[in-house]
């Protein structure tokens, strides 16, 4: 697994299409890795499973090239557990009075107070990795349009720029890479739980013909989530995790 190069390439362009096509057009194009693109407004940002992303003013859109070097080699990889670290603590350094609200939702979604504040996007180009992230800094999009409720950083304190939040994520990024580096994987799993929803957590796993129903049991050894159900534990691999809270509506449309 290789880290990121010490020092990121960031571009900051007013906009984009989307920040992780642009980073895979220009990997394919023979882009090395270290790039870091950030849009102040994206016009077809997207985000897991086929999704739009929406921006509201002052949002990040920010993606990163690497190289995946070893990715897969822990089955889910150290990749979406590095990504959200980095991913939280950058934006809990940005609005320190954030730290306490905020939480990581397996493998990478971060929340604050329950609700969603950003999520990650992982994809892959040949040999290089493509790591997208995107957050509500300012103010959360309209429910309408994405179905959901979303949570905005600004509520607990002023927001920096941008830019800033993304140069602090940046440097977290490298941190945790250096992390997974040289004192491995199940290090890094250790530092994902402590900023994770707690083992016992009510879930719902759903996605296609799949939901289940159960409480966090913690991490298989290679990174997949353990979920204790009336029926025993199972392990889970993909699929849209929701706070039970959250998946009230997905059982009744179910």
């Amino acid at each position: 697994m290789s880290a990121p190069a010490a020092a990121w390439r960031l571009e900051c362009h007013d906009e984009l299409t989307s920040t992780s096509d642009v980073c895979l057009d220009r990997a394919s194009a023979g882009e090395a890795p270290g790039l870091a693109l950030l849009a102040l407004r994206q016009t077809k940002g997207r985000g897991s499973r086929g999704r739009n992303w929406a921006n509201a003013g002052q949002s990040l859109a920010l993606s990163v090239l690497l190289e995946a070097g070893q990715v897969g080699q822990d089955a889910l990889g150290g990749w979406p557990f590095v990504a959200s670290l980095a991913f939280f603590e950058g934006l809990a350094m940005s609005v320190p009075a954030a730290r306490p609200r905020l939480m990581i939702k397996w493998p990478n979604d971060i929340l604050l107070d329950g609700q969603k504040l950003g999520g990650i996007l992982i994809e892959r180009e040949g040999p290089k990795l493509v790591i997208g992230m995107g957050a509500n800094l300012s103010q959360p999009p309209q429910e309408a349009q994405i179905g959901r409720m979303a949570a905005s950083l600004g509520h607990y304190g002023a927001v920096p720029p941008p830019a800033d939040v993304a140069r602090a994520i940046l440097s977290q990024l490298t941190h945790w890479c250096d992390v997974w580096t040289q004192d491995g994987f199940a290090v890094l799993c250790a530092e994902w739980r402590k900023r994770a929803h707690p083992v016992g957590t009510p879930l719902v796993v759903s996605g296609g013909t799949t939901y289940e129903k159960g409480q966090f049991a913690g991490l298989a050894a290679d990174g997949r989530l353990l979920l204790e159900t009336e029926h025993g534990m199972k392990t889970i691999a993909t699929g849209d995790i929701l706070l039970a809270e959250q998946g009230a509506d997905v059982a009744a449309r179910h």
